[in-house]
């Protein structure tokens, strides 16, 4: 058995690729969201049985210097473990992904060769015009989600998707087409001082002026055992209304996107029993005056992570200081069920490169002759109830 060796983050900076293969143990979802240039990604659930397969991904890997990483360098180690046994020189990457991020991130806000905040804007203006800006502004005009005199609150979790819909609202503002109002709030529901840090220091690269208000809702659900994730956003949406409110703002803006609308509707049909979508606008019902808006709505996920990518930026999935595993922060039935989903439309698309668009477009063609049955403002209408009409 060969001795589990460790590395620093900052040696896996600007290395170079053959130096290591970087091996991410977490999972598919959290591998997609983010990962380390040149990463594996072999869920650590999968480990031992993808090392016994003839020509699995460790098939022709017994001369490469394999770095372990997961979230918090925590699961890395019984992974480290089982490698080096099984005769593989293994590194153990100190302070795991979260550390890795925060030292690339630390690195490019002092270095010359990334990319400032100028660079950025320029590039959603430039190369990113059609599938980002103007999917943007196609849905603030189709769906009325910006009007003038508004103040909105542009909610930030420190993801990719808030971050990049921060910059597409400062551009929206520098067109000043109409006088409208921008508070770019982040809420810290009892981050980790590591997470906190990697969100701000990514407001400051990207040039995001961020207000940041504490809350103890971390606290609040440590002990739930059922649900504590959707128990945490929903009181998370609460604050963000509250706080929104507080400030005079009459909107919160959030980042979920178009991907996020058809697996929304497909989880309710598969597993809620129900056709329902994520609307692109809501009233706030517990907060008068209120209104939620999704402005990314008509914006694809892959080239979400297209700009991140070309822009060499790195953003924390789940900035939960719970989350301490390998997992992706989330309920664990939701998170696995979208995953299924996410999976089960990329399967679909192999002979059916339409099927997205259709699965968006279906609850904007709903036929109600043909429903047996409808809800609309809580009362449930059949189609027996005026057959005979």
């Amino acid at each position: 058995m060969g001795a589990v060796k460790t590395v620093e983050a900052e040696e896996l900076i600007n290395w170079e690729k053959k130096s290591y293969l970087p091996l991410d143990i977490r999972d598919r979802g959290a591998f997609e969201y983010g990962h380390m240039p040149y990463a594996i990604n072999v869920p650590y659930d999968e480990l031992e049985s993808e090392i016994n397969k003839a020509d699995g991904a460790f098939s022709d890997k017994k001369e490469k210097r394999i770095v372990v990483y997961c979230q918090k360098g925590i699961v890395s180690a019984e992974a480290s473990s089982i490698l080096a046994e099984r005769g593989f020189e293994v590194y153990e990457l100190k302070g795991g992904y979260l550390n890795w991020l925060m030292k690339s991130t630390e690195k490019a806000l002092g270095s010359p060769d990334e990319k400032s905040s100028a660079d950025i804007e320029q590039d959603i203006r430039k190369r990113f015009r059609k599938s980002l800006w103007c999917r943007f502004t196609k849905a603030i005009t189709q769906y009325d989600l910006v009007k003038e005199g508004d103040k909105i609150a542009v909610c930030i979790s420190g993801g990719k998707d808030s971050m990049l819909m921060a910059k597409l609202f400062q551009e929206l503002k520098r067109h000043d087409k109409f006088p409208f109002e921008l508070v770019f709030l982040v809420m810290d529901p009892g981050y980790s001082p590591a997470n906190r840090k990697l969100i701000e220091s990514n407001a400051e690269r990207l040039g995001i002026p961020i207000t940041v208000f504490e809350t103890d809702i971390f606290e609040s659900v440590f002990n739930v055992e059922k649900s504590p994730c959707y128990l945490c956003a929903r009181m998370r949406r609460g604050h963000l209304y509250s706080k929104a409110q507080e400030l005079g703002c009459n909107k919160i803006a959030l980042g979920h996107h178009y991907d996020d609308v058809i697996e929304t509707i497909l989880m309710g049909m598969l597993y809620g029993g129900q056709i329902q979508t994520m609307m692109p606008k809501l009233h706030g019902t517990n907060f008068e005056g209120m209104e939620l808006i999704r402005p990314m709505y008509l914006i694809r996920e892959s080239t979400i992570k297209a700009w991140r990518d070309y822009n060499n930026l790195h953003f924390l999935q789940c900035a939960c200081k719970f989350t301490e595993t390998c997992t992706a922060c989330g309920d664990e039935g939701s998170n696995s069920k979208r995953q299924e989903i996410k999976l089960l439309i990329r399967e679909l698309k192999k002979t059916n490169p339409f099927v997205e668009g259709n699965i968006f477009k279906s609850v904007e063609n709903v036929n109600l002759s043909t429903i047996v049955a409808y809800k609309k403002d809580g009362i449930k209408h059949h189609f027996l109830d005026d057959y005979d009409l």
